[in-house]
């Protein structure tokens, strides 16, 4: 499988998204700042947004090494608990 390439780009409404360079559907990723955390960023909102998105790859890549699941847990039918990372 060959690699993928994303970039950050600025959409037209002002959010930012994380998108492949090949790739015209939609982004993986949008992050959003309202006027007032706009204002107190004083245009530092990109570098922003790139630490945003650079945390939630970390964050993510590290979650995925930490979960051990197990194949009887899976199997057990047992409902389990849905999580929403922050």
């Amino acid at each position: 499988m060959a690699p993928s390439f994303f970039e950050i780009v600025q959409l037209s409404n002002g959010d930012y998204a994380l998108r492949r360079v090949d790739d015209d559907s939609a982004p993986l990723v949008k992050i959003s700042f309202s006027s007032e955390a706009r204002e107190m960023m004083e245009d530092r909102d990109l570098n922003v947004a790139k630490a945003m998105i650079a945390a939630g790859i970390e964050a993510a890549g590290d979650i995925s090494h930490d979960i051990d699941f197990e194949e009887d847990e899976l199997d057990a039918g047992i409902a389990q608990p849905s999580y929403t990372l922050h």
